[in-house]
Protein backbone atom coordinates (compact mmCIF):
# COMPACT_ATOMS: atom_id res chain seq x y z
CA UNK A 1 0.00 0.00 0.00
CA UNK A 2 1.34 3.43 -0.93
CA UNK A 3 1.80 6.37 1.39
CA UNK A 4 -1.38 8.20 2.42
CA UNK A 5 -1.17 11.98 2.66
CA UNK A 6 -3.93 13.56 4.77
CA UNK A 7 -4.51 17.32 4.75
CA UNK A 8 -6.96 19.49 6.66
CA UNK A 9 -8.40 22.34 4.63
CA UNK A 10 -10.32 25.00 6.63
CA UNK A 11 -13.70 25.89 5.14
CA UNK A 12 -15.20 27.98 7.92
CA UNK A 13 -14.45 31.70 7.97
CA UNK A 14 -13.85 33.78 11.09
CA UNK A 15 -17.47 34.93 10.89
CA UNK A 16 -18.73 31.34 10.84
CA UNK A 17 -19.78 31.14 7.20
CA UNK A 18 -18.74 28.26 4.95
CA UNK A 19 -16.36 29.01 2.07
CA UNK A 20 -15.31 26.04 -0.08
CA UNK A 21 -12.97 28.03 -2.33
CA UNK A 22 -9.74 26.83 -0.71
CA UNK A 23 -10.99 23.24 -0.66
CA UNK A 24 -11.82 23.36 -4.37
CA UNK A 25 -8.35 24.69 -5.17
CA UNK A 26 -6.84 21.82 -3.22
CA UNK A 27 -8.94 19.30 -5.18
CA UNK A 28 -7.55 20.71 -8.42
CA UNK A 29 -4.03 19.95 -7.20
CA UNK A 30 -4.87 16.26 -7.30
CA UNK A 31 -6.55 14.32 -4.48
CA UNK A 32 -8.29 10.96 -4.30
CA UNK A 33 -10.91 11.55 -1.60
CA UNK A 34 -12.55 14.64 -0.11
CA UNK A 35 -14.20 14.21 3.31
CA UNK A 36 -16.60 16.88 4.56
CA UNK A 37 -19.44 17.17 7.06
CA UNK A 38 -22.88 18.23 5.86
CA UNK A 39 -23.34 20.04 9.19
CA UNK A 40 -20.29 21.31 11.07
CA UNK A 41 -20.25 19.65 14.49
CA UNK A 42 -18.84 22.65 16.37
CA UNK A 43 -20.96 25.51 15.03
CA UNK A 44 -23.91 23.71 13.48
CA UNK A 45 -23.38 25.40 10.12
CA UNK A 46 -24.89 23.60 7.12
CA UNK A 47 -22.44 23.19 4.23
CA UNK A 48 -24.25 24.45 1.10
CA UNK A 49 -24.07 23.20 -2.48
CA UNK A 50 -22.60 19.78 -1.83
CA UNK A 51 -23.85 18.74 -5.27
CA UNK A 52 -21.59 21.36 -6.86
CA UNK A 53 -18.67 20.22 -4.71
CA UNK A 54 -19.33 16.65 -5.83
CA UNK A 55 -19.29 17.69 -9.49
CA UNK A 56 -16.02 19.55 -8.90
CA UNK A 57 -14.49 16.49 -7.25
CA UNK A 58 -15.53 14.20 -10.09
CA UNK A 59 -14.26 16.61 -12.73
CA UNK A 60 -10.85 16.48 -11.05
CA UNK A 61 -10.70 12.73 -10.49
CA UNK A 62 -11.61 12.77 -6.79
CA UNK A 63 -14.39 11.09 -4.82
CA UNK A 64 -16.54 12.76 -2.15
CA UNK A 65 -17.44 11.34 1.27
CA UNK A 66 -20.07 13.23 3.29
CA UNK A 67 -20.36 12.86 7.07
CA UNK A 68 -24.10 13.10 7.75
CA UNK A 69 -24.21 12.45 11.51
CA UNK A 70 -25.65 15.92 12.17
CA UNK A 71 -27.98 16.04 9.15
CA UNK A 72 -29.74 12.66 8.78
CA UNK A 73 -32.93 12.93 10.80
CA UNK A 74 -32.55 16.71 11.08
CA UNK A 75 -33.66 17.72 7.58
CA UNK A 76 -34.34 15.78 4.36
CA UNK A 77 -31.13 14.37 2.84
CA UNK A 78 -31.03 13.15 -0.77
CA UNK A 79 -27.85 11.32 -1.76
CA UNK A 80 -28.96 11.18 -5.41
CA UNK A 81 -29.23 14.94 -5.92
CA UNK A 82 -26.13 15.45 -3.75
CA UNK A 83 -24.20 13.13 -6.11
CA UNK A 84 -21.89 12.03 -3.32
CA UNK A 85 -19.87 8.84 -3.68
CA UNK A 86 -20.06 7.91 -0.01
CA UNK A 87 -22.04 8.95 3.03
CA UNK A 88 -21.53 7.90 6.63
CA UNK A 89 -23.84 8.41 9.57
CA UNK A 90 -25.37 6.71 12.56
CA UNK A 91 -28.43 6.31 14.70
CA UNK A 92 -27.36 7.62 18.08
CA UNK A 93 -27.98 11.31 17.43
CA UNK A 94 -31.14 12.43 15.63
CA UNK A 95 -32.49 9.03 14.57
CA UNK A 96 -33.15 8.17 18.22
CA UNK A 97 -31.64 4.72 17.84
CA UNK A 98 -28.95 4.61 20.48
CA UNK A 99 -25.22 4.00 19.91
CA UNK A 100 -23.54 1.34 17.83
CA UNK A 101 -25.62 1.35 14.62
CA UNK A 102 -23.79 3.24 11.88
CA UNK A 103 -24.18 3.12 8.11
CA UNK A 104 -22.12 3.58 4.97
CA UNK A 105 -23.77 4.59 1.70
CA UNK A 106 -21.86 3.75 -1.49
CA UNK A 107 -23.19 5.20 -4.73
CA UNK A 108 -23.98 2.90 -7.67
CA UNK A 109 -21.24 4.69 -9.67
CA UNK A 110 -18.63 3.97 -7.00
CA UNK A 111 -19.75 0.35 -6.76
CA UNK A 112 -19.54 -0.13 -10.53
CA UNK A 113 -16.00 1.31 -10.65
CA UNK A 114 -14.56 -1.92 -9.18
CA UNK A 115 -13.85 -0.21 -5.87
CA UNK A 116 -12.85 -2.71 -3.17
CA UNK A 117 -12.34 -2.32 0.58
CA UNK A 118 -8.82 -2.73 1.98
CA UNK A 119 -10.06 -4.64 5.02
CA UNK A 120 -12.51 -7.52 4.65
CA UNK A 121 -14.96 -8.54 7.35
CA UNK A 122 -16.58 -11.93 7.74
CA UNK A 123 -19.90 -10.81 6.28
CA UNK A 124 -18.11 -9.16 3.36
CA UNK A 125 -17.06 -12.52 1.94
CA UNK A 126 -18.78 -14.01 -1.08
CA UNK A 127 -19.64 -17.09 0.99
CA UNK A 128 -18.96 -16.40 4.69
CA UNK A 129 -19.88 -19.91 5.84
CA UNK A 130 -17.18 -21.71 3.82
CA UNK A 131 -14.62 -20.37 6.31
CA UNK A 132 -12.04 -19.98 3.57
CA UNK A 133 -9.47 -17.23 3.02
CA UNK A 134 -8.76 -17.10 -0.71
CA UNK A 135 -6.10 -14.74 -2.04
CA UNK A 136 -7.15 -12.33 -3.37
CA UNK A 137 -10.36 -12.16 -1.28
CA UNK A 138 -13.70 -13.04 -2.89
CA UNK A 139 -16.08 -10.23 -1.98
CA UNK A 140 -19.84 -10.33 -1.64
CA UNK A 141 -21.85 -8.63 -4.35
CA UNK A 142 -22.65 -4.91 -4.24
CA UNK A 143 -22.52 -2.98 -1.01
CA UNK A 144 -22.22 -6.17 1.07
CA UNK A 145 -18.52 -6.14 0.18
CA UNK A 146 -18.14 -3.32 2.70
CA UNK A 147 -19.67 -5.19 5.63
CA UNK A 148 -17.59 -6.18 8.62
CA UNK A 149 -17.99 -8.92 11.21
CA UNK A 150 -21.14 -10.20 12.92
CA UNK A 151 -23.40 -7.22 13.65
CA UNK A 152 -24.83 -6.65 17.16
CA UNK A 153 -28.44 -7.66 16.51
CA UNK A 154 -30.00 -5.97 19.57
CA UNK A 155 -28.31 -2.69 18.61
CA UNK A 156 -30.00 -2.74 15.22
CA UNK A 157 -33.41 -3.52 16.68
CA UNK A 158 -33.00 -0.46 18.89
CA UNK A 159 -31.95 1.60 15.89
CA UNK A 160 -34.93 0.31 13.90
CA UNK A 161 -37.35 1.75 16.47
CA UNK A 162 -35.79 5.17 16.07
CA UNK A 163 -35.95 4.94 12.30
CA UNK A 164 -39.62 3.94 12.40
CA UNK A 165 -40.41 6.92 14.62
CA UNK A 166 -38.58 9.28 12.27
CA UNK A 167 -40.29 7.88 9.18
CA UNK A 168 -43.75 8.10 10.75
CA UNK A 169 -43.21 11.66 12.00
CA UNK A 170 -41.51 12.66 8.71
CA UNK A 171 -38.17 14.46 8.73
CA UNK A 172 -39.59 17.66 7.20
CA UNK A 173 -42.19 17.87 9.98
CA UNK A 174 -39.54 17.22 12.65
CA UNK A 175 -37.38 19.93 11.10
CA UNK A 176 -40.21 22.47 11.19
CA UNK A 177 -40.96 21.74 14.83
CA UNK A 178 -37.29 21.70 15.83
CA UNK A 179 -36.76 25.13 14.28
CA UNK A 180 -39.67 26.38 16.39
CA UNK A 181 -38.07 24.96 19.57
CA UNK A 182 -34.69 26.41 18.66
CA UNK A 183 -36.19 29.77 17.80
CA UNK A 184 -37.96 29.96 21.16
CA UNK A 185 -34.79 29.07 23.04
CA UNK A 186 -32.82 31.64 21.04
CA UNK A 187 -35.32 34.37 21.93
CA UNK A 188 -35.31 33.40 25.61
CA UNK A 189 -31.51 33.58 25.63
CA UNK A 190 -31.57 36.94 23.84
CA UNK A 191 -33.83 38.31 26.59
CA UNK A 192 -30.86 37.71 28.94
CA UNK A 193 -28.42 39.29 26.44
CA UNK A 194 -26.95 35.93 25.47
CA UNK A 195 -26.17 35.67 21.76
CA UNK A 196 -26.79 32.29 20.13
CA UNK A 197 -26.32 31.08 16.56
CA UNK A 198 -28.77 28.76 14.85
CA UNK A 199 -32.53 28.27 14.49
CA UNK A 200 -32.45 28.83 10.72
CA UNK A 201 -31.94 26.94 7.47
CA UNK A 202 -28.19 27.55 7.58
CA UNK A 203 -27.75 25.52 10.77
CA UNK A 204 -28.44 22.02 12.02
CA UNK A 205 -30.43 20.97 15.07
CA UNK A 206 -28.64 22.84 17.83
CA UNK A 207 -27.83 26.37 18.98
CA UNK A 208 -24.24 27.40 19.66
CA UNK A 209 -23.05 29.98 22.18
CA UNK A 210 -19.42 31.01 21.81
CA UNK A 211 -17.61 31.06 25.14
CA UNK A 212 -13.99 30.25 25.98
CA UNK A 213 -15.25 28.43 29.09
CA UNK A 214 -17.89 26.38 27.27
CA UNK A 215 -16.72 23.15 28.91
CA UNK A 216 -17.12 24.67 32.37
CA UNK A 217 -20.62 25.87 31.49
CA UNK A 218 -21.58 22.31 30.55
CA UNK A 219 -20.54 21.07 34.00
CA UNK A 220 -22.34 23.87 35.84
CA UNK A 221 -25.52 23.37 33.83
CA UNK A 222 -25.42 19.63 34.52
CA UNK A 223 -25.33 20.35 38.25
CA UNK A 224 -28.60 22.23 37.71
CA UNK A 225 -30.17 19.30 35.85
CA UNK A 226 -29.68 20.67 32.32
CA UNK A 227 -27.80 18.52 29.80
CA UNK A 228 -25.72 20.28 27.15
CA UNK A 229 -22.31 19.71 25.62
CA UNK A 230 -19.41 21.69 24.20
CA UNK A 231 -17.04 21.45 21.29
CA UNK A 232 -14.05 23.73 21.59
CA UNK A 233 -15.26 27.20 22.49
CA UNK A 234 -18.88 26.55 21.59
CA UNK A 235 -21.61 25.50 24.00
CA UNK A 236 -24.19 23.40 22.15
CA UNK A 237 -27.87 23.37 23.17
CA UNK A 238 -30.20 20.99 21.34
CA UNK A 239 -33.81 20.78 22.56
CA UNK A 240 -35.66 17.57 21.81
CA UNK A 241 -39.09 17.60 20.19
CA UNK A 242 -40.42 16.54 23.62
CA UNK A 243 -38.80 19.51 25.39
CA UNK A 244 -41.51 21.78 26.80
CA UNK A 245 -41.56 25.54 26.41
CA UNK A 246 -41.19 25.95 30.18
CA UNK A 247 -38.03 23.81 30.07
CA UNK A 248 -36.61 26.05 27.36
CA UNK A 249 -37.27 29.11 29.51
CA UNK A 250 -35.69 27.41 32.51
CA UNK A 251 -32.59 26.48 30.50
CA UNK A 252 -32.15 30.07 29.30
CA UNK A 253 -32.64 31.54 32.78
CA UNK A 254 -30.26 29.02 34.36
CA UNK A 255 -27.52 29.69 31.82
CA UNK A 256 -28.00 33.45 32.29
CA UNK A 257 -27.63 33.06 36.05
CA UNK A 258 -24.43 31.04 35.66
CA UNK A 259 -22.95 33.51 33.17
CA UNK A 260 -23.82 36.45 35.43
CA UNK A 261 -22.16 34.85 38.46
CA UNK A 262 -19.13 33.98 36.38
CA UNK A 263 -18.80 37.58 35.16
CA UNK A 264 -19.14 38.91 38.70
CA UNK A 265 -16.48 36.49 39.95
CA UNK A 266 -14.04 37.57 37.26
CA UNK A 267 -14.63 41.25 37.93
CA UNK A 268 -14.27 40.84 41.68
CA UNK A 269 -17.80 42.15 42.33
CA UNK A 270 -20.11 40.51 44.86
CA UNK A 271 -21.87 37.51 43.30
CA UNK A 272 -25.52 38.36 42.53
CA UNK A 273 -28.20 36.20 44.04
Amino acid sequence: MGRINLQFVPCQTSTGFIDLTQLKHKVQEGVDLVVISQVMFMTGRVVPNLDLLSEHCHANGARLLVDAYHSVGVFPVNVVTMKTDFMIGGSYKYLRGGPGAAFLYVSPYALSSNLKPVDIGWFAKDNPFLYERPTPPLFAKGGDAFLESTPPILTYYQARAGQQFTLQMRVARIREYTLDRLGRLKRYLAAFNIDAEGADDEHGAFLTIEDSAAGELVKLLKLRGITTDARGGWLRMSPDCLTSDSALQEAAATLASIVKKKAARLSGSPCPE
